[in-house]
């Protein structure tokens, strides 16, 4: 990988297919080879991993990783940048290169990228699913966010991703970032953010700050969920209207199963005020709230 991510390999490989970076598939490559390596070191990845790596790019970060992985399955949306990275790993058995869009609609991943994921788990003793993934920023948030939706549900998603965003993930209550990606992330996971880095490591360069962002998924703590979709839907239904109160913003998103007076049962049961506002919930009052909310609706706690 010593000369693979350099601007200048980058540019003459670039050049000679005849093509630029796409603005609209968020494309900024990595240029500096130790912010690479530290994405592929900080996933620790061994021979139990399947990666999945969303934006091949020329295939630098999914050459790094392909050595230590059981298997990487890369994703690339340009049809004109995925022969450059085929080039670049066609040394490599164990990687999957597919050439389409990552996600099926904002709210989902594509079918065919998790069935390809699924497969591969399956077939190594002990599988794991990873994200690993220089990602594209405006795909940064769905594919984050989905990728807890699914089963298997990943032990580690390492990303480089826009700084706001990651700030956003890490964000505690009663701050203005804290959101619903933050309660849904925080409430199952452990994250952090490993590194910021400013534009010129980019090529072409963004106009904003971006970070490395480090996220475990914790059994426990996801088990304490117990209906993990219900939860997602509530939490970001209640985000939806992260303006009002509590009480409006909670019913708005549990209307027609919930009467105003139910909704004041729950938040009378959880102590809370009418007046308080999603944003001052931890994520554990976030649980509660939803095991509550689904207790009410004739589910079960």
């Amino acid at each position: 990988m010593s000369e693979r991510q350099t601007l200048t390999y980058l540019q003459e490989r670039f050049a000679a297919a005849g093509i630029q970076p796409q603005t609209r598939f968020g494309q900024n490559f990595l240029i500096d080879l130790n912010l690479v390596q530290m994405i592929e070191s900080t996933a620790e990845l061994n021979s139990r991993d399947v990666v999945l790596e969303v934006g091949a790019g020329m295939g630098s970060l999914t050459t790094l990783m392909a050595p230590k992985a059981g298997h990487v399955v890369s994703v690339e949306i340009d049809q004109h940048l995925a022969p450059l990275a085929e080039q670049e790993i066609a040394n490599f058995d164990n990687v999957t290169l597919l050439r389409q869009d990552a996600l099926r609609t904002k709210n989902s991943l594509h079918p065919d990228v998790i069935s390809t994921v699924q497969e591969k788990v399956a077939s190594i003793r002990g599988g794991k699913l990873k994200l690993v993934a220089n990602l594209p920023y405006n795909v940064a948030t769905p594919i984050l966010s989905n990728l807890l939706d699914i089963t298997p549900y990943p032990t580690r998603m390492v990303a480089t991703i826009q700084r706001e965003l990651a700030e956003r993930i890490v964000a505690p209550t009663h701050c203005r970032d804290y959101s619903a990606l933050s309660v849904w992330i925080q409430a199952q996971c452990k994250a952090r953010i490993v590194r910021i880095m400013p534009p010129g490591v980019f090529w072409p360069p963004p106009k904003v700050e971006s970070a490395i962002i480090d996220i475990q998924p914790q059994a426990l703590l996801r088990q304490r969920i117990g209906d993990v979709p219900h939860f997602h839907q509530l939490v970001r239904g209640i985000f939806l209207h992260r303006r009002k109160y509590l009480r409006s913003a909670l019913f708005s998103a549990v209307k027609p199963t919930l009467t105003k007076a139910d909704v004041d049962e729950v938040l009378a049961e959880l102590d809370l005020q009418a007046s308080t506002r999603a944003e001052e919930l931890a994520p554990q009052q976030m649980i509660r709230l939803a095991k509550l909310v689904k207790a009410k609706s004739g589910g079960d706690d």
